[in-house]
C-alpha cells in the first residue's frame, strides 16, 4: 500500500504477514481525499480515525498536514504497527489501543473530522452516527465519515448528507452543517 498525497506521497508501507485488517483500497482513498480536498483546510484539522486497522487513513491525513490524528485500534499488534509507522515518519499520530465503542463513550476531545472504518461484519456499525452525535466529540461544523459495504444505508439518519461509492467501498458523510460540505 502507498500514501497517495502530501508530504509522504508515494511512500510504500508493507504490512506484516498475517495482518488481519482490511485496508481501504487506493482507489477509494483517492476518491475520499479528492472529496475532502476542496472542503477542508488540512492544517486546521484535528482528526479521529476509529477502527484504524492498518493506519493508512491516519497516515493520509498526517501526510496532508493536519494538526493531529488520534488513531483508535483495539488489536494490540495493529496498534503497535500504527505507532511504529507513525513514529518512523515523524507523523502527528497518537495511537489509542481501545475498543472503539468504549472510546466514543469516554471521548475527551473535539474533532473536525471523525473517520470510521469498522469491519464490514460489525453489527453495531449502524449505531455509530447516533453515538457520535450524542457526544460532544464532533465540532458543530465537523464531518463524520463512515466506510461501509453496500448492505448498509444511512440515508435516513439525522445529519446524513451524502454517500459515495468506489467499487465495493461506500462512504457515508454526516454533518450538522451540511451547507459547509455541499455535495453534487
Amino acid at each position: 500500500m502507498r500514501i497517495i498525497s502530501g508530504k509522504y506521497k508515494g511512500r510504500r508501507i508493507v504490512l506484516p504477514k498475517n495482518f488481519q485488517a482490511r485496508p481501504t483500497t487506493d482507489f477509494a482513498k483517492e476518491g475520499l481525499f479528492d472529496i475532502l480536498q476542496n472542503r477542508v483546510i488540512w492544517e486546521e484539522m484535528i482528526v479521529l480515525d476509529l477502527f484504524s486497522g492498518t493506519g493508512f487513513i491516519s497516515y493520509e491525513f498526517a501526510s496532508r498536514g493536519v494538526k493531529r490524528v488520534d488513531s483508535v485500534e483495539k488489536e494490540p499488534a495493529h496498534a503497535k504497527f500504527i505507532r511504529q509507522t507513525a513514529k518512523s515518519f515523524n507523523m502527528p499520530v497518537n495511537v489509542y489501543e481501545s475498543d472503539v465503542f468504549k472510546f466514543i463513550r469516554n471521548i475527551k476531545h473535539t474533532y473536525d473530522i471523525i473517520f470510521c472504518d469498522p469491519p464490514y461484519d460489525c453489527k453495531d456499525t449502524i449505531l455509530i452516527p447516533e453515538l457520535i452525535f450524542s457526544t460532544s466529540s464532533l465540532k458543530d461544523d465537523g464531518l463524520l465519515i463512515i466506510e461501509h459495504d453496500k448492505f448498509l444505508s444511512f440515508n435516513q439518519f439525522p445529519y446524513f448528507i451524502h454517500e459515495r461509492r468506489y467499487g465495493k467501498v461506500h462512504f457515508s458523510f454526516f454533518s450538522k452543517n451540511a451547507e459547509k460540505y455541499f455535495f453534487r
